[in-house]
């Protein structure tokens, strides 16, 4: 009993870190922020353009926004899809930036979510699970706020197949790109896992 007492009361020795590990923990903060502001940048500029379709525009920012979802933790998707949006839209088109940070950052928390912390041991299902909630958030969303914004349901109504188009591009590209076109082995070489 008293050996018991005696090893409880010694401190556990703890383990020196290596500066290789030191230089690794310094590191992930800073590719953490290098991510987050490059994928920022990235939907603020493609918030600039759309292409064009008859009767509207589709805007590319949801693939940029699934992306950077799957990709990054619910915090920094947030920064990308909402605050990315919010920039966009302040800089090329103010009157429905808040609807864009509240839809965007909702649609991007929840693809993270779902990306990293559901359906673990199926990464890509989860993703294309998380991807379609939230497409539906933002066509959900982006109709309710455009039919507050503009005072007419008639308005946001005619919009509704460019956000479902908008929300497809999104849904399709964003994991295709992430798992399929070498991003993810990039991401993961980066970030050391």
């Amino acid at each position: 009993m008293e050996n018991e007492i005696k090893e409880q009361n010694n401190p556990v020795e703890e383990q020196i870190e290596t500066p290789e590990e030191k230089k690794r923990k310094r590191r992930k903060p800073t590719i953490w922020l290098c991510l987050t502001a490059v994928l920022m940048g990235l939907n603020i500029a493609v918030s600039s353009f759309g292409i064009p379709v008859p009767g509207g525009h589709l805007y590319l920012c949801d693939t940029v926004i699934c992306l950077a979802a799957i990709m990054l933790d619910p915090f920094a998707a947030f920064l990308v899809g909402g605050v990315g949006s919010f920039l966009g839209d302040l800089i090329f088109y103010p009157l429905p930036m808040f609807v864009s940070l509240v839809t965007h950052g909702l649609q991007a928390v929840v693809i993270s979510v779902f990306s990293h912390y559901v359906l673990k041991k199926r990464p890509v299902l989860s993703s294309i699970i998380g991807c379609v909630i939230g497409g539906i958030i933002m066509v959900v969303g982006y109709t309710i706020g455009k039919a507050y914004i503009y005072s007419t349901p008639e308005y946001a109504i005619i919009k509704l197949p460019y956000e479902i188009g908008q929300a497809a591009l999104g849904i399709v590209f964003g994991p295709l790109l992430y798992y399929k076109c070498g991003i993810k082995k990039l991401v993961a070489r980066l970030t050391n896992k």
